[in-house]
């Protein structure tokens, strides 16, 4: 088992709690890089953009930095942990479970693709199919963690979930003092929690999420999270039913506002960041700049714009016609 480190889970989701978490996992994650690029090589409405590209975080995802402040700040059993993901907080959570010799057992529903199927068995993690969708697979690994007394890792709704995402926001804060804005992807809501608890109203938070999965959406229009349609191209990173209950209050609080975008958006989206830079991410990975690809978020005259490019699991290269 891992050697327990300072333990963060007593404190609340503040910017120091997040700096605080960056120490704990920083030796086990990856620093990714910024890059700015001209808006027009992104056909979006900006002189630059800047691009967090967190695809290239170790196990192909921002999720990477959720596992390890579970593994690394909480007390795990001898039955090891138990994930529930749509395949990116799977790998995650398998990547660091693997790297810290701990067993962890992973649920995904069969909407999960190919690329990140075969990435949790490549970790070692025994690999549970499980329904069609996240909410059947979350069920099947609560059980799981009942019967066995395994520590269930959340993919988004857990505070050690929200630091681990928050230093996300810590980095690029850091590389990118001067942003104006940030555009993020919304699925359960564990990253723009994160980076919104971060940068506490510094900056604009944009969030995005697909027309066919509004989770976010939905809930700040009920006042409460509400369940929401769970489909899209985006379904298996963007489409859990219902954004979490800790992470609702932040957004209310911390999130300049939300934008919907459709599949041919994200697709398009896509297929510019691979034109543009060869760059490969999967369709949730590019959600967040379709919103300024396709005129969903229109930045002010000036505005300076950055965007998060979150996970990259996916073996689709060719996108389809332009």
């Amino acid at each position: 088992m891992a050697a327990m480190q300072p333990n963060v889970s007593t404190v609340s989701i503040t910017p120091q709690a997040i700096e605080q978490t960056f120490g704990v996992i920083r030796p086990y994650i990856r620093a990714t890089p910024i890059v700015e690029v001209a808006g027009v090589d992104l056909d979006v409405p900006c002189e630059v953009v800047t691009l967090k590209l967190e695809q290239l975080q170790l196990a192909g995802s921002f999720k990477t930095r959720g596992a390890f402040t579970h593994l690394l700040t909480r007390a795990v059993p001898e039955a090891g942990v138990v994930a529930a993901s749509g395949g990116n907080h799977g790998a995650a959570v398998a990547y660091a479970a693997g790297r810290l010799g701990i067993p962890a057992t992973i649920f995904v529903p069969s909407i999960s693709s190919p690329a990140k199927i075969d990435r949790i068995r490549s970790y070692g993690a025994e690999l549970v199919v499980a329904g069609d969708r996240y909410a059947d697979a979350l069920a099947m690994s609560q059980a799981h963690a009942d019967r066995t007394g395994a520590l269930q890792v959340h993919a988004f709704d857990h505070l050690e979930t929200i630091l681990g995402q928050g230093t996300l926001g810590y980095e690029l804060s850091r590389q990118a003092p001067a942003l104006d804005t940030i555009l993020v992807a919304v699925g359960g809501g564990g990253l723009i929690a994160g980076i919104a608890s971060w940068y506490a109203n510094r900056a604009r938070v944009i969030g995005v999420e697909p027309e066919a999965a509004p989770t976010l959406t939905a809930a700040l229009k009920a006042g409460r999270p509400v369940d929401a349609p769970a489909g899209g191209i985006a379904a298996d990173s963007l489409a859990p039913r219902r954004i979490g209950e800790l992470v609702f209050p932040i957004a209310r609080d911390f999130v300049h506002r939300v934008v919907l975008v459709d599949d041919a958006a994200i697709r398009a989206a896509q297929r510019r960041l691979w034109k543009a830079l060869q760059v490969v991410v999967e369709p949730g990975g590019a959600a967040a700049l379709a919103a300024l690809q396709s005129g969903a978020y229109r930045p002010a005259d000036g505005e300076r714009v950055g965007v998060v490019i979150s996970g990259a699991n996916t073996t689709a290269v060719d996108f389809g016609p332009s």
